[in-house]
Protein backbone atom coordinates (compact mmCIF):
# COMPACT_ATOMS: atom_id res chain seq x y z
CA UNK A 1 0.00 0.00 0.00
CA UNK A 2 1.53 3.29 -0.64
CA UNK A 3 0.16 6.35 0.77
CA UNK A 4 -0.39 10.13 -0.41
CA UNK A 5 -0.49 12.92 1.58
CA UNK A 6 -3.43 15.12 1.38
CA UNK A 7 -3.72 18.83 1.25
CA UNK A 8 -5.39 18.91 5.09
CA UNK A 9 -2.48 17.05 6.55
CA UNK A 10 0.06 20.31 5.23
CA UNK A 11 -3.07 22.65 6.42
CA UNK A 12 -3.39 20.83 9.82
CA UNK A 13 0.79 21.13 10.26
CA UNK A 14 0.86 24.75 9.20
CA UNK A 15 -2.31 25.19 12.06
CA UNK A 16 -0.58 23.70 14.66
CA UNK A 17 2.85 24.72 13.95
CA UNK A 18 1.25 28.40 14.18
CA UNK A 19 -0.46 27.81 17.10
CA UNK A 20 2.40 26.51 18.98
CA UNK A 21 4.45 29.65 17.85
CA UNK A 22 1.79 32.20 18.41
CA UNK A 23 2.52 32.99 22.18
CA UNK A 24 5.88 32.95 22.32
CA UNK A 25 6.06 35.33 18.48
CA UNK A 26 3.40 37.62 19.77
CA UNK A 27 5.20 38.13 23.29
CA UNK A 28 8.73 38.67 21.61
CA UNK A 29 7.28 41.00 19.18
CA UNK A 30 5.63 43.21 22.09
CA UNK A 31 9.21 43.08 23.86
CA UNK A 32 11.04 44.53 21.03
CA UNK A 33 8.50 46.83 20.80
CA UNK A 34 8.75 48.14 24.30
CA UNK A 35 12.71 48.18 23.86
CA UNK A 36 12.99 49.62 20.56
CA UNK A 37 9.29 52.11 19.34
CA UNK A 38 10.65 56.22 20.71
CA UNK A 39 6.66 56.20 21.10
CA UNK A 40 6.39 53.91 23.44
CA UNK A 41 9.59 54.75 25.39
CA UNK A 42 8.24 58.28 25.75
CA UNK A 43 4.86 57.39 26.86
CA UNK A 44 6.66 55.47 29.28
CA UNK A 45 8.67 58.19 30.90
CA UNK A 46 6.32 61.19 30.24
CA UNK A 47 4.91 60.45 33.71
CA UNK A 48 8.56 60.47 35.27
CA UNK A 49 9.36 64.02 33.24
CA UNK A 50 5.52 65.80 34.00
CA UNK A 51 6.01 65.01 37.77
CA UNK A 52 10.00 66.88 37.52
CA UNK A 53 9.01 69.58 34.96
CA UNK A 54 6.38 70.26 37.58
CA UNK A 55 8.06 70.69 40.78
CA UNK A 56 10.61 72.58 38.39
CA UNK A 57 7.49 74.69 37.58
CA UNK A 58 6.33 75.08 41.46
CA UNK A 59 10.21 76.72 42.18
CA UNK A 60 11.30 73.13 44.11
CA UNK A 61 15.46 73.52 44.72
CA UNK A 62 17.74 70.68 42.74
CA UNK A 63 17.78 68.80 45.86
CA UNK A 64 14.26 67.92 45.71
CA UNK A 65 14.40 67.07 42.27
CA UNK A 66 17.30 64.52 42.46
CA UNK A 67 15.20 63.21 45.28
CA UNK A 68 12.64 62.70 43.26
CA UNK A 69 14.34 61.56 39.88
CA UNK A 70 15.82 58.46 42.23
CA UNK A 71 12.54 57.02 43.00
CA UNK A 72 10.98 58.08 39.50
CA UNK A 73 13.80 55.71 38.49
CA UNK A 74 13.41 52.91 41.45
CA UNK A 75 10.04 52.61 40.37
CA UNK A 76 9.69 50.32 37.32
CA UNK A 77 12.77 47.97 39.00
CA UNK A 78 10.51 47.86 42.19
CA UNK A 79 7.41 46.98 40.18
CA UNK A 80 9.43 44.30 38.09
CA UNK A 81 10.82 43.33 40.94
CA UNK A 82 7.48 43.21 42.73
CA UNK A 83 5.78 40.95 39.85
CA UNK A 84 8.34 38.53 39.60
CA UNK A 85 8.79 37.39 43.69
CA UNK A 86 4.55 37.64 44.03
CA UNK A 87 4.91 35.32 40.57
CA UNK A 88 7.37 32.57 42.38
CA UNK A 89 5.34 32.78 45.07
CA UNK A 90 2.19 32.18 43.28
CA UNK A 91 3.55 29.32 41.99
CA UNK A 92 4.51 27.91 44.94
CA UNK A 93 1.08 28.18 46.22
CA UNK A 94 -0.80 26.86 43.24
CA UNK A 95 1.27 23.71 43.49
CA UNK A 96 0.13 23.34 46.84
CA UNK A 97 -3.23 24.06 46.76
CA UNK A 98 -4.79 23.90 43.38
CA UNK A 99 -6.22 20.15 42.85
CA UNK A 100 -5.68 19.48 39.05
CA UNK A 101 -1.95 21.57 39.98
CA UNK A 102 -0.64 19.96 42.94
CA UNK A 103 0.45 16.42 42.17
CA UNK A 104 2.55 14.77 39.38
CA UNK A 105 1.21 14.47 35.90
CA UNK A 106 -0.97 11.84 36.18
CA UNK A 107 -2.94 13.54 38.66
CA UNK A 108 -2.89 16.50 36.21
CA UNK A 109 -3.73 14.38 32.83
CA UNK A 110 -6.65 13.08 35.46
CA UNK A 111 -8.28 16.31 35.90
CA UNK A 112 -7.91 17.14 32.46
CA UNK A 113 -9.68 13.92 31.30
CA UNK A 114 -12.68 14.57 34.02
CA UNK A 115 -12.76 18.39 32.48
CA UNK A 116 -13.30 16.55 28.58
CA UNK A 117 -15.67 14.61 30.45
CA UNK A 118 -17.66 17.01 31.59
CA UNK A 119 -17.65 19.28 29.08
CA UNK A 120 -18.24 16.77 26.08
CA UNK A 121 -16.11 18.89 23.65
CA UNK A 122 -15.44 17.02 20.77
CA UNK A 123 -12.66 19.10 19.43
CA UNK A 124 -11.26 19.65 22.76
CA UNK A 125 -10.80 15.54 22.67
CA UNK A 126 -9.11 15.33 19.28
CA UNK A 127 -6.53 17.84 20.04
CA UNK A 128 -5.74 16.05 23.48
CA UNK A 129 -5.67 12.79 21.41
CA UNK A 130 -3.35 14.43 18.33
CA UNK A 131 -1.13 17.52 20.18
CA UNK A 132 -1.54 16.28 24.44
CA UNK A 133 1.17 18.69 25.06
CA UNK A 134 -0.66 21.33 23.56
CA UNK A 135 -4.20 20.45 25.32
CA UNK A 136 -2.05 19.99 28.47
CA UNK A 137 -0.60 23.56 28.16
CA UNK A 138 -3.93 25.03 27.29
CA UNK A 139 -5.26 23.32 30.95
CA UNK A 140 -2.80 24.83 32.66
CA UNK A 141 -2.78 28.24 31.45
CA UNK A 142 -6.95 28.35 32.12
CA UNK A 143 -6.51 27.03 35.54
CA UNK A 144 -3.41 29.47 36.58
CA UNK A 145 -6.04 32.07 35.20
CA UNK A 146 -9.06 30.55 37.22
CA UNK A 147 -6.85 29.99 40.42
CA UNK A 148 -5.41 34.05 40.19
CA UNK A 149 -9.04 35.13 39.38
CA UNK A 150 -10.44 33.56 42.57
CA UNK A 151 -8.03 34.06 44.89
CA UNK A 152 -6.64 37.88 43.93
CA UNK A 153 -7.95 39.55 46.78
CA UNK A 154 -7.16 37.21 49.35
CA UNK A 155 -3.65 35.98 48.30
CA UNK A 156 -2.01 37.63 45.26
CA UNK A 157 -2.67 41.48 46.44
CA UNK A 158 -1.60 40.39 49.63
CA UNK A 159 1.73 38.67 48.17
CA UNK A 160 2.28 41.76 46.31
CA UNK A 161 2.24 44.01 49.08
CA UNK A 162 4.31 42.03 51.48
CA UNK A 163 7.08 41.77 48.54
CA UNK A 164 6.61 45.67 48.23
CA UNK A 165 7.65 46.12 52.19
CA UNK A 166 10.03 43.88 51.82
CA UNK A 167 11.69 45.93 49.05
CA UNK A 168 11.28 49.06 50.60
CA UNK A 169 12.90 48.24 54.01
CA UNK A 170 15.98 46.99 51.57
CA UNK A 171 15.80 50.49 49.74
CA UNK A 172 15.98 51.92 52.97
CA UNK A 173 18.52 49.97 54.29
CA UNK A 174 20.28 50.14 51.13
CA UNK A 175 20.17 54.55 51.52
CA UNK A 176 21.50 54.52 55.14
CA UNK A 177 24.50 52.26 54.60
CA UNK A 178 25.29 54.35 51.37
CA UNK A 179 25.26 57.15 53.45
CA UNK A 180 27.44 55.79 56.27
CA UNK A 181 29.93 54.80 53.65
CA UNK A 182 29.95 58.11 51.63
CA UNK A 183 30.72 60.21 55.69
CA UNK A 184 33.23 57.68 56.40
CA UNK A 185 35.16 58.29 52.81
CA UNK A 186 34.33 62.36 53.04
CA UNK A 187 32.77 61.02 49.71
CA UNK A 188 30.21 63.18 47.48
CA UNK A 189 26.91 62.17 45.65
CA UNK A 190 28.72 60.53 42.98
CA UNK A 191 30.42 58.05 45.89
CA UNK A 192 26.33 57.41 47.41
CA UNK A 193 24.92 56.32 43.97
CA UNK A 194 27.90 54.27 43.21
CA UNK A 195 27.40 52.34 46.72
CA UNK A 196 23.50 52.95 46.49
CA UNK A 197 23.81 51.01 42.98
CA UNK A 198 25.78 48.31 44.10
CA UNK A 199 23.36 47.97 47.54
CA UNK A 200 20.55 47.16 45.32
CA UNK A 201 22.11 44.72 42.64
CA UNK A 202 20.97 41.82 44.94
CA UNK A 203 17.07 42.31 44.70
CA UNK A 204 16.57 44.91 42.30
CA UNK A 205 17.66 44.96 38.18
CA UNK A 206 19.26 48.32 38.69
CA UNK A 207 22.09 49.36 38.02
CA UNK A 208 24.61 52.85 38.53
CA UNK A 209 23.63 53.31 34.41
CA UNK A 210 20.04 53.79 35.43
CA UNK A 211 21.14 57.11 37.35
CA UNK A 212 23.68 58.50 35.07
CA UNK A 213 23.53 61.81 34.22
CA UNK A 214 22.47 62.61 37.86
CA UNK A 215 25.24 64.26 39.47
CA UNK A 216 24.07 67.13 41.77
CA UNK A 217 27.30 69.15 42.82
CA UNK A 218 25.28 71.03 45.92
CA UNK A 219 23.45 67.68 47.51
CA UNK A 220 25.97 67.22 50.33
CA UNK A 221 23.74 66.81 53.67
CA UNK A 222 23.05 63.15 52.83
CA UNK A 223 21.20 62.43 56.32
CA UNK A 224 18.34 64.97 55.31
CA UNK A 225 18.85 62.90 51.87
CA UNK A 226 18.38 59.63 53.46
CA UNK A 227 15.39 61.29 55.01
CA UNK A 228 13.69 62.86 51.69
CA UNK A 229 14.07 59.83 49.97
CA UNK A 230 12.20 57.71 52.15
CA UNK A 231 9.31 60.12 52.13
CA UNK A 232 9.51 59.86 48.97
CA UNK A 233 10.02 56.16 48.34
CA UNK A 234 6.61 56.04 50.76
CA UNK A 235 4.64 57.62 47.42
CA UNK A 236 6.02 55.53 45.02
CA UNK A 237 5.40 52.47 46.68
CA UNK A 238 1.72 53.58 46.51
CA UNK A 239 1.80 54.61 43.30
CA UNK A 240 3.04 51.00 41.80
CA UNK A 241 0.20 49.04 44.48
CA UNK A 242 -2.09 51.25 43.32
CA UNK A 243 -1.85 49.56 39.39
CA UNK A 244 -2.40 45.87 41.19
CA UNK A 245 -5.32 43.81 40.01
CA UNK A 246 -6.38 40.60 38.77
CA UNK A 247 -6.75 42.15 35.52
CA UNK A 248 -2.95 43.68 34.21
CA UNK A 249 -1.20 41.35 36.70
CA UNK A 250 -0.73 38.79 33.51
CA UNK A 251 0.24 41.17 31.50
CA UNK A 252 2.99 42.69 33.63
CA UNK A 253 4.59 39.46 34.00
CA UNK A 254 7.49 38.53 31.85
CA UNK A 255 7.00 35.32 30.32
CA UNK A 256 9.68 33.22 31.92
CA UNK A 257 8.33 34.76 35.27
CA UNK A 258 4.65 33.63 34.67
CA UNK A 259 3.14 31.26 36.93
CA UNK A 260 1.54 28.89 34.06
CA UNK A 261 4.70 29.06 32.15
CA UNK A 262 6.48 28.09 35.01
CA UNK A 263 3.89 25.16 35.69
CA UNK A 264 4.36 24.29 32.08
CA UNK A 265 7.58 23.76 32.29
CA UNK A 266 7.26 21.65 35.53
CA UNK A 267 4.63 19.57 33.91
CA UNK A 268 5.73 19.97 30.20
CA UNK A 269 9.14 18.99 29.87
CA UNK A 270 8.82 15.24 29.64
CA UNK A 271 8.16 12.82 27.19
CA UNK A 272 5.57 12.73 24.81
CA UNK A 273 6.19 10.13 22.35
CA UNK A 274 3.08 8.18 21.07
CA UNK A 275 2.03 4.78 20.84
CA UNK A 276 1.97 3.90 17.51
CA UNK A 277 -0.73 1.92 18.13
CA UNK A 278 -3.32 4.14 20.18
CA UNK A 279 -1.45 7.07 20.02
CA UNK A 280 -1.63 7.72 24.00
CA UNK A 281 1.58 9.42 25.03
CA UNK A 282 4.64 7.70 27.50
CA UNK A 283 4.65 8.48 31.06
CA UNK A 284 8.11 8.81 31.87
CA UNK A 285 8.80 11.75 33.06
CA UNK A 286 12.25 12.68 31.24
CA UNK A 287 12.59 13.39 27.96
CA UNK A 288 15.01 11.81 27.20
CA UNK A 289 15.07 8.82 29.12
CA UNK A 290 16.69 5.73 28.79
CA UNK A 291 14.92 2.21 28.12
CA UNK A 292 11.39 1.82 26.18
CA UNK A 293 8.33 4.20 26.51
CA UNK A 294 5.24 3.19 29.08
CA UNK A 295 2.42 4.28 29.79
CA UNK A 296 -0.18 2.78 32.40
CA UNK A 297 -2.83 3.20 30.14
CA UNK A 298 -3.63 2.51 26.64
CA UNK A 299 -6.87 3.37 24.52
CA UNK A 300 -9.27 2.22 22.15
CA UNK A 301 -7.15 2.22 18.92
CA UNK A 302 -10.31 3.48 17.17
CA UNK A 303 -9.76 7.05 18.85
CA UNK A 304 -6.82 7.83 16.90
CA UNK A 305 -7.91 6.61 13.77
CA UNK A 306 -6.35 3.00 13.32
CA UNK A 307 -8.88 0.65 11.10
CA UNK A 308 -8.52 -2.93 10.54
CA UNK A 309 -6.20 -4.38 7.69
CA UNK A 310 -7.50 -4.28 4.51
CA UNK A 311 -10.94 -2.54 5.80
CA UNK A 312 -12.81 0.29 6.46
CA UNK A 313 -13.62 -0.24 10.00
CA UNK A 314 -12.34 1.70 13.17
CA UNK A 315 -10.60 -0.83 15.30
CA UNK A 316 -12.36 -1.22 18.78
CA UNK A 317 -9.56 -3.42 20.58
CA UNK A 318 -6.98 -2.20 22.99
CA UNK A 319 -3.23 -2.68 22.37
CA UNK A 320 -3.32 -4.83 25.40
CA UNK A 321 -5.48 -7.03 23.68
CA UNK A 322 -3.73 -7.45 20.57
CA UNK A 323 -0.53 -7.92 21.36
CA UNK A 324 -1.29 -11.43 22.57
CA UNK A 325 -3.70 -12.12 19.82
CA UNK A 326 -2.92 -13.60 16.58
CA UNK A 327 -3.93 -10.53 14.76
CA UNK A 328 -1.66 -8.40 11.90
CA UNK A 329 -1.01 -5.06 11.47
CA UNK A 330 0.43 -3.55 8.48
CA UNK A 331 4.07 -1.05 7.83
CA UNK A 332 5.13 -0.06 4.68
CA UNK A 333 4.87 -3.53 2.42
CA UNK A 334 5.23 -5.80 5.28
CA UNK A 335 3.00 -7.17 8.01
CA UNK A 336 3.53 -8.01 11.58
CA UNK A 337 1.34 -10.02 14.08
CA UNK A 338 0.63 -6.88 17.24
CA UNK A 339 2.10 -10.06 19.39
CA UNK A 340 5.94 -9.75 17.81
CA UNK A 341 4.88 -5.79 17.13
CA UNK A 342 8.65 -4.49 18.29
CA UNK A 343 10.25 -6.54 14.83
CA UNK A 344 8.30 -4.09 13.48
CA UNK A 345 11.29 -1.79 14.19
CA UNK A 346 11.61 1.67 14.59
CA UNK A 347 8.74 3.58 17.00
CA UNK A 348 7.28 0.50 17.48
CA UNK A 349 10.58 -1.18 18.96
CA UNK A 350 10.97 1.45 21.48
CA UNK A 351 7.53 0.84 23.34
CA UNK A 352 6.82 -1.81 26.00
CA UNK A 353 3.12 -2.41 25.45
CA UNK A 354 2.54 -5.24 28.02
CA UNK A 355 -0.80 -7.72 28.28
CA UNK A 356 -1.97 -6.98 31.81
CA UNK A 357 -5.40 -5.70 30.57
CA UNK A 358 -5.49 -2.49 31.42
CA UNK A 359 -7.77 -0.23 30.28
CA UNK A 360 -10.13 2.77 31.30
CA UNK A 361 -13.77 2.69 30.87
CA UNK A 362 -13.71 6.11 30.04
CA UNK A 363 -12.86 5.33 26.31
CA UNK A 364 -15.02 3.11 25.81
CA UNK A 365 -17.52 5.50 27.27
CA UNK A 366 -15.74 8.26 24.87
CA UNK A 367 -16.25 5.83 21.52
CA UNK A 368 -19.73 5.27 22.42
CA UNK A 369 -20.90 8.98 22.83
CA UNK A 370 -18.68 10.43 20.12
CA UNK A 371 -19.31 7.23 17.80
CA UNK A 372 -21.00 9.32 14.94
CA UNK A 373 -18.26 12.75 15.24
CA UNK A 374 -14.99 10.21 15.29
CA UNK A 375 -16.74 8.34 12.22
CA UNK A 376 -17.54 11.42 10.02
CA UNK A 377 -13.51 12.96 11.48
CA UNK A 378 -11.71 9.69 10.53
CA UNK A 379 -14.29 8.75 7.48
CA UNK A 380 -14.22 5.19 8.56
CA UNK A 381 -17.11 3.28 11.22
CA UNK A 382 -17.27 1.59 13.34
CA UNK A 383 -19.15 -1.66 12.05
CA UNK A 384 -18.04 -5.03 10.88
CA UNK A 385 -14.60 -6.28 12.96
CA UNK A 386 -15.25 -2.99 14.16
CA UNK A 387 -18.62 -3.30 16.12
CA UNK A 388 -18.81 -1.30 19.67
CA UNK A 389 -19.57 -4.26 22.02
CA UNK A 390 -23.02 -4.16 24.06
CA UNK A 391 -21.61 -3.75 27.35
CA UNK A 392 -19.30 -0.52 26.40
CA UNK A 393 -23.22 1.02 26.26
CA UNK A 394 -23.95 0.82 29.81
CA UNK A 395 -21.02 2.87 30.85
CA UNK A 396 -22.46 6.61 31.84
CA UNK A 397 -20.41 9.65 31.79
CA UNK A 398 -20.52 9.55 35.81
CA UNK A 399 -19.16 6.40 35.54
CA UNK A 400 -16.42 6.95 32.91
CA UNK A 401 -15.64 9.74 35.15
CA UNK A 402 -15.61 7.73 38.57
CA UNK A 403 -13.28 4.94 36.48
CA UNK A 404 -10.41 7.66 36.17
CA UNK A 405 -10.02 8.68 40.60
CA UNK A 406 -9.77 4.82 40.65
CA UNK A 407 -7.24 3.73 37.99
CA UNK A 408 -5.14 7.41 38.14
Amino acid sequence: MKWKLKIEFFRDLVMSVSRRANNTITDQHRLFREANDPLKYIKKKREEYYVIFHKHLNGANSFAVFVQIICQKLKDPIAQSVYRKTARDLTDEIRSNCESLKGNRSNLEKHILKALAEEEDFDKYMNYIHNPRDQFMDFIRDEVTRYISDKFKLSVSLKMKENIEFLLQKIMKAVHESTEHVQSNSGDIGLWLKSFSQQLSDVLIFSEKDLSGINYKDVADFPVLEEAIRQELVHTMYSVSSEFNSENFPSKLDDKYRPDGLLIDHFCQCCWAQCPFCGVFCTNTIENHEGDHNTAFHRVRGVNGANYYLTQNLCADLCTNLVVSDQCFFVPEKLFKYREYKQAGGVFAQWRITSDLSELPHWKWFVCRFKKQLEKYYNKTFEGSGKIPDEWRRYSKQEAMLSLNECF
